[in-house]
């Protein structure tokens, strides 16, 4: 089984698109927002499973062990009470339990940046103006940075609820989604157990090497993913060598005209492509038809040919002994055939 990569190329200088709108509110103030991914997709590296040596692209199935293949249709969730023992619930059920969606990111207080751990943050969009409201978004963007405060929001979309902070972030706005206190392990369940308190020499040194490590500003540029860059040299390399493994293309249908089939027929051509079920038994008779036809030809050839010779000779032609008639492959295909009858014909003259 191996491995297929895609890799997304981004277009320069191409606005980003929103992934949803919504409105923040705070108050009675209300300022409509777009959404946006802070992911770059095409700096991504993603692999597919193929057939090795095949390049076929794997199919995922799902398979019930009792009754075998089941489609998306028959699915439903379930949750795992004990081993082997599930709760079902069905997409009805779920649906009805789904928060309704307000496009509404309502903040309901204010804190100091600080107060709030990256521990919870779990996924981060942008926020830019959406259309009337860019006054109001720049008002609050610089309200925040100048109180250096956050804002911490109730946010539902997609059936589900979430904890959100919206921040300043250079010359706009940044929203971080939050998880919630029970989605965090706690720390007491680490194993660190008592720790010796280190000496005062020992902190003296520990604090000279972090000064000679410490910068005022961070400057992310100079981290790079060496593992990425190294598989995208691999997968350059191989594309230039002309090591990509591609499936072939399945065989298309060709659609055969039939009066073309049967001049391609009578020309020697050779034969014609299949259609389709239905012309394929035109096509079958059409060719039985033409090659009666070419038979037909050359028995008449092949009779005037030994008549010919016959007459010549002064000898009749010779009859088949089923039919009576001249039997040209006979007479065409074996010479000596055609030489015992005239050693015939004379010894029962001489007779």
């Amino acid at each position: 089984m191996w491995l297929l990569v895609r890799n997304s190329q981004k277009l320069p200088n191409m606005p980003a698109r929103a992934i949803d709108t919504a409105t923040i509110a705070f108050g009675l103030v209300s300022i409509p927002i777009k959404i946006y991914s802070t992911s770059e997709p095409s700096h991504e590296i993603h692999f597919h499973l193929i057939h090795e040596g095949c390049g076929e692209r794997l199919k995922q199935q799902y398979i019930c062990p009792r009754h075998g293949e089941v489609t998306r249709a028959e699915m439903s969730k379930g949750f795992e009470l004990t081993k082997g023992n599930f709760v079902e619930l069905s997409k009805d059920e779920l649906k009805a339990l789904e928060a309704v969606a307000s496009d509404e990111v309502a903040i309901r207080e204010f804190v100091p940046a600080v107060a709030i751990d990256p521990i919870y943050v779990e996924r981060t969009y942008f926020l830019g103006p959406g259309k009337g409201g860019e006054r109001a978004y720049r008002l609050l963007r610089d309200a925040l940075e100048a109180a250096e405060l956050v804002g911490v929001a109730a946010y539902a979309a997609r059936g589900k609820e979430y904890v959100v902070m919206v921040r300043p972030f250079e010359d706009g706005l940044a929203m971080h989604q939050l998880r919630y206190p029970d989605e965090i392990k706690s720390w007491s369940e680490v194993p660190v157990g008592r720790l010796a308190k280190p000496t005062h020499a020992e902190l003296g040194l520990a604090g000279q090497i972090i000064e000679q490590l410490r910068h005022d500003t961070f400057d992310p540029t100079q981290y790079t993913d060496e593992v990425k860059d190294r598989v995208r040299k691999l997968i350059a390399k191989k594309a230039k060598g002309g090591e990509i493994v591609a499936p072939p293309e399945a065989p298309k249908p060709v659609v055969t005209d039939l009066m073309e089939a049967l001049k391609a027929s009578l020309a020697g051509a050779g034969k014609a492509p299949v259609a389709d079920t239905d012309s394929d038994e035109d096509t079958k008779a059409a060719r039985s038809r033409t090659k009666t036809r070419h038979a037909r030809g050359k028995t008449r050839h092949a009779r005037t040919s030994e008549s010919s010779d016959d007459r010549a000779r002064g000898h009749a032609p010779a009859k088949s002994r089923s039919t009576g008639r001249s039997s040209p492959r006979t007479a065409r295909s074996h010479p000596a055939a055609a030489s015992r009858s005239t050693r015939g014909h004379s010894r029962r003259a001489h007779r």
